[in-house]
């Protein structure tokens, strides 16, 4: 998946999302600070049914919400960890093999803990209103 999209498209893109990985547990959004992540968390999580305040785990690490499209949700923030050793520490493990659905924000500072089959979303800012959202697949992954 390639989207290009502003505020207006973030549903849209959020929907078209789940539907190419909503067989994965695991995803992790790889984007720089600002880009919005979490903004596209709660608009994926608003997609899934989810009622909660949806906001950013900066602080708490990790948020659960309930959803009666995915279950149990896992929004994960790992900005704050220092290294893999203090993510287990955290109980990081626990959500991540749990089978419920784990969103992980800054998932390069505990990269080791993420299962083989991690569905990887990347996210840049081509300006103040306009993003980018790609996934790459299988055969992609491996030359880069």
């Amino acid at each position: 998946m390639d989207a290009i999209f502003n505020q207006d498209g973030l549903r849209e893109v959020a929907r078209l999302l789940w539907k190419e990985g909503k067989q994965k547990k695991v995803w992790a959004f790889h984007a720089g600070m600002g880009t919005g992540k979490t903004t596209f968390i709660h608009a994926l999580c608003e997609e899934l049914g989810v009622k909660d305040a949806v906001s950013s785990p900066t602080f708490a690490i990790v948020n659960e919400y309930e959803s009666p499209v995915a279950g149990v949700i896992f929004h994960m923030d790992w900005y704050r960890l220092k290294d893999e050793e203090e993510a287990i520490q955290a109980g990081i493990e626990d959500q991540l093999y749990s089978g419920s659905l784990c969103l992980v924000e800054w998932p390069e500072k505990a990269p080791g803990l993420l299962p083989d089959d991690t569905f990887h979303v990347h996210m840049e800012a081509l300006d103040e209103n306009t993003r980018r959202l790609y996934t790459l697949k299988e055969t992609e992954k491996k030359l880069t």
